[in-house]
């Protein structure tokens, strides 16, 4: 049995109570000089330290290895078995021993038991697919709510979900929430990256959460599924009732046609037509087409097939499906922007988007939703408002805080002041008892990352293309005669429509990509880091970030690991768990990390802040412009733009043009092709 928690593995007991719980017993029949349950447990405890059983403990301090394994009967000829661990537990050659057999078979059962269960989870984890938690969402019944609901009396629109909860896995998100979303205001979700704003919306949108039968629903996530079916057609399938009315139009047309019918067919024709009409049938796809050009799609594109699109038009594609069924949510270039925030602001149902854009939510919003601490809190007004009272809000928090550090060290001089004087002894302990008893405010707290900069400067140029063209196909030029230039001081926005060529400029600028005409020059000290927009697919999600990192970057300590995650807000448990289960702000962070751990002296970043909460947005632009070196970077976000850049660069019509004016002249211009094209 020795021999077997000696070679067994390390998480196979959790605690020294499992250890007394499998072994105790039979240690107590090994010697009959021990009896006393302190001295039994004392031994498992100094037996579970030695081993470095403990996981807790396993995480901060290198593991001993063994050159070979140890054969306990062999180490020495005085006993049958040695191990300083256990004195006066050893047995001399020739002396009987005192086992039940029955017992030590038991505790060999549990010992394997526990090893079977630690083997099952290993190779769960190391083949096959790794099995996420799910998240899942309780609500107390309302008896006139379902009441009111079953006899069909509820005809309003507005929705209220009351004292609901919602978790993911065994984490709880959201404990006795109240959501109240009037009919016709359009509601911006906010919050901390991981706090369970996307889980929320599925809850919702799969009717986890209940949601009055008669109000329909969409939720849109990312992107369309890749098929046959044209984009005009995608975008009209959503309407299920429309889809619904032309099939079976269809069915008894062809009935009828054939001389299959019952007499009933014209009858229900009829009322087909009538619904259709009373629909606006006839006006879907000219609806469908304006909202799919407002979104980038030229007539062409509109008839091309879903599977023929990259994943950032068929996010697109997306949405567009749900502006025709009244549902939008985000993520777009400046241009679907800006059409987006005009197009919303006439909208007439209700809206419940996910943003961390600030602008836009100032743009769209009416109403902003707060999700914090397990609860969900609802602003009156715009993004900038929600701000403000936000802002005051922390200020009384923080008043709060230091009049109660006031209170406590008041408490605490008189403590002990009067510790050790047995006539203050009643008092002493009540001020004990009362300042065990405080609680602190909360006070929101964020860690800003930092970017290295630790690196001499160089004399430009630094980096530069000249006269370059490029194309994937030679009738198709993606760049003709490109020639951008960049430095150490450079703070570079670049802008345009998806598929003009940003990402393909900036694998070029690294080198990734070769250029099939021009010159490419990079200063010989030149280290860029490097963040992709589809940074997750650089990841892997079957292991945790301190792994990522140790597999990335060998040779440093766990400490280490720990540390670089910690300071981009992925520390403690979040710092071990699959990355798989982390959310999409949280992998972002995980990103960041891993591109600034060899201290690049150059960051070239593709939409850095796709999946970051604004706290986190605002930290990132504060890093950068701290940051000593140069930055080029392609984003949508106008707030992040306008604090972090200088330069902006628009890429359209296969070159690059420098904006004098910046983001103000780039939106003007935007502005007025809108109008041309009739959108405004």
């Amino acid at each position: 049995l020795s021999d077997r928690i000696l070679h067994g593995d390390g998480a196979d007991f959790e605690s020294v109570d499992e250890l007394v719980e499998a072994v105790g017993e039979l240690l107590r029949e090994v010697s009959q000089d021990t009896k006393d349950d302190g001295a039994i447990r004392e031994i498992c405890q100094r037996l579970f330290n030695t081993l470095q059983l403990d996981e807790g403990r396993a995480q901060r301090c290198s593991q001993v290895l063994l050159d070979a394994p140890i054969q306990l009967s062999q180490i020495t000829d005085g006993y049958d078995t040695s191990v300083d661990l256990l004195p006066g537990l050893l047995l001399k050659r020739g002396q009987t021993s005192m086992v039940n057999a029955k017992k030590l078979e038991k505790a060999e059962a549990r010992l394997k038991a526990k090893q079977d269960k630690r083997m099952e989870r290993d190779s769960l984890k190391s083949s096959g697919p790794l099995v996420l938690e799910e998240a899942s969402a309780s609500q107390a019944a309302s008896k006139k709510e379902t009441r009111m609901e079953s006899s069909g009396k509820n005809k309003s629109y507005d929705v209220r979900i009351e004292n609901f909860d919602v978790s993911f896995g065994e984490r709880v998100l959201l404990a006795g929430a109240d959501l109240n979303l009037a009919f016709g205001r359009r509601y911006g979700l906010v919050g901390r990256n991981g706090l369970g704003k996307t889980t929320l919306l599925k809850m919702i949108a799969s009717r986890s959460l209940r949601i009055p039968s008669h109000i329909s629903i969409l939720h849109v996530e990312q992107e369309v599924a890749g098929d046959e079916t044209p984009a005009l057609q995608s975008v009209l399938e959503c309407d299920t009732t429309r889809e619904s009315l032309l099939r079976e139009e269809r069915d008894l047309t062809a009935k009828i046609n054939a001389g299959r019918g019952e007499g009933t067919e014209g009858a229900r024709l009829s009322e087909i037509y009538a619904k259709l009409e009373e629909i606006e049938a006839d006006k879907a796809p000219a609806r469908a087409s304006v909202i799919l050009a407002g979104l980038g799609f030229n007539a062409k594109m509109q008839q091309q097939t879903t599977k023929e699109f990259s994943g950032g038009w068929r996010m697109r594609l997306a949405l567009a499906r749900a502006l025709f069924a009244r549902l939008p949510t985000n993520m777009l270039d400046v241009r679907a922007i800006l059409w987006l925030e005009t197009y919303l602001q006439t909208w007439q149902s209700t809206i419940l988007v996910v943003s961390h854009d600030r602008n836009f939510l100032n743009a769209v919003a009416t109403d902003i939703i707060h999700l914090h601490s397990q609860r969900l809190d609802t602003y009156r007004g715009d993004f900038e408002n929600f701000m403000k009272i936000k802002e005051e809000r922390l200020k009384n928090q923080q008043r709060e805080y230091e009049a109660q550090q006031q209170y406590r060290e008041h408490i605490q001089v008189f403590i002990d002041r009067f510790r050790y004087n047995a006539n203050r002894a009643s008092q002493v302990q009540s001020k004990l008892k009362l300042l065990e008893k405080l609680s602190w405010p909360s006070l929101a707290s964020f860690c800003l990352p930092r970017f290295p900069d630790g690196f001499e400067k160089f004399s430009p140029p630094i980096l530069q293309l000249d006269e370059v063209d490029f194309y994937y196909d030679p009738s198709h030029y993606i760049f003709r005669s490109l020639s951008v230039s960049a430095d150490l001081e450079s703070r570079i926005c670049v802008v345009g429509e998806n598929g003009a060529g940003k990402s393909t400029m900036l694998k070029i600028l690294m080198g990734e990509l070769a250029p099939v005409r021009g010159i490419r020059h990079a200063h010989r000290n030149l280290k860029i880091g490097y963040f992709s927009q589809h940074h997750v697919d650089q990841l892997d999600l079957n292991i945790s970030a301190v792994e990522l990192l140790a597999r990335k970057f060998p040779g440093k300590t766990e400490e280490e690991y720990r540390h670089q995650l910690g300071s981009y807000g992925v520390s403690g448990e979040l710092a071990v768990r699959p990355v798989a289960s982390l959310s999409g702000g949280q992998k972002s962070r995980v990103a960041f990390a891993q591109m600034t751990m060899s201290c690049p002296n150059f960051y070239i970043l593709d939409e850095p802040t796709n999946h970051l909460d604004m706290e986190t947005i605002e930290a990132l632009a504060k890093a950068l412009n701290k940051f000593r070196g140069g930055v080029i970077l392609v984003s949508h976000d106008e707030r992040f733009i306008r604090l972090v850049c200088q330069e902006l660069w628009v890429c359209e019509n296969a070159t690059v043009t420098r904006i004098e004016g910046g983001f103000d002249q780039y939106r003007d211009i935007l502005k007025e092709q809108f109008r041309k094209e009739g959108f405004l």
